[in-house]
């Protein structure tokens, strides 16, 4: 099960519903958490959860908890979101940070309205170390909380990838410029939290080629490469590639430079709006086993079908699924989706 934002924590601290939701899925293979915030800096959303106190630890035991007695694996996505937030969601009202002082295009959603992302400071040495220990430490708190293990979001815009991108990452020093440079701040946060909690417990997601809030890479290949050539001596639980549409031939490069498991949430993986037979197995098997992926994410068809793994199995209907409501406080659309066992 993919990693998707769904905004039901309260005040950023997991609550009971949100063990219920995750519970119901628990027959996923591994089910790998929405973005959770490793400091307060790094929150940038409303209603999104942290890990970086104890309140949100004992939440998130809550969830672990639901989920390893349903049978199943978890994981805790950490998503520092860099410059793509706002300083009302922050403690003093603490302005965001990134590589560089460049806004993102766009807006940030709120609950009075969306809202013109802001320049964020520059990080310094003393920024990224501080940057770089929010990893580790959520790591360990992760584990507290009774995860199996955390996955670094290096995907989709946020922190990490902004430190990759040319376009948020405009750096002169050693976290910039070059390919080895660029690749600097995520091979650090790996490590760091991989010796807080033990490498076989850390994974990482990349997208290469998502624009999303204003992402440009430049020396693609050789950048992702050149990340996963730096990454592949710590051994890794796995690597999570998010596929960017035509780039197949980079996910094939990347599962030949990457010598442990590859994670693929596939760029053709369908995303169903209504119930429909269900062909999913047909479409991204094929890219099971090396060369491509050992493992397939799914995303959205988990969101309606709580019992989705009975469903492929079986090649039944799914629930047809209700987008507007993907992001939201209660139930609805989060807790409420039926299982086929469900009476009609």
């Amino acid at each position: 099960m993919a990693p998707m934002t769904r905004t039901r924590a309260t005040d950023s601290v997991p609550n009971a519903l949100m063990a219920e939701y995750y519970g119901q899925r628990a027959t996923a293979g591994l089910i790998i958490t929405e973005g959770i915030a490793p400091c307060d800096i790094g929150r940038g959303y409303p209603d999104t959860p942290g890990l970086w106190n104890a309140e949100q630890v004992a939440g998130w035991r809550l969830v672990t908890d639901a989920v390893h007695g349903n049978g199943g694996r978890i994981f805790a996505q950490l998503m520092h979101v860099g410059r793509i937030g706002s300083p009302f969601l922050h403690e003093g009202n603490a302005n965001v940070v990134a590589p560089s002082p460049i806004a993102a295009e766009g807006k940030i959603y709120t609950h009075d309205g969306p809202i013109d992302y802001v320049v964020p400071d520059e990080l310094d040495e003393a920024g990224i170390a501080e940057a770089i220990d929010s990893y580790a430490s959520a790591g360990r708190n992760a584990i507290e909380a009774g995860f199996d293990g955390v996955e670094l979001h290096g995907a989709n815009g946020y922190l990490i990838h902004q430190f990759l991108s040319t376009s948020a990452n405009e750096r002169t020093d050693r976290w910039g410029g070059s390919v080895e440079g660029r690749i600097r701040f995520a091979v650090a946060a790996v490590e760091a939290t991989a010796e807080a909690i033990g490498a076989e417990r850390v994974g990482m997601r990349i997208s290469p080629g998502n624009p999303l809030h204003t992402i440009v890479e430049t020396e693609r290949e050789d950048l992702y490469l050149g990340l996963i050539e730096a990454l592949a001596p710590i051994g890794m639980a796995y690597i999570h590639v998010n596929e960017g549409p035509e780039l197949r031939g980079l996910t094939e490069a990347i599962r030949g430079a990457w010598p442990g498991t590859l994670v693929l949430k596939p760029w053709t993986t369908p995303r169903r709006t209504d119930a429909t037979d269900l062909p999913l197995l047909d479409e991204v098997v094929p890219a099971l086993g090396r060369p491509v992926a050992d493992i397939i994410a799914i995303g959205a068809n988990f969101i309606g079908n709580p019992d989705l793994v009975h469903r492929m199995k079986e090649g039944l209907e799914l629930n047809e699924l209700r987008p507007h409501i993907f992001y939201g406080i209660g139930a609805e659309g989060y807790t409420d989706y039926p299982f086929t066992s469900d009476p009609i």
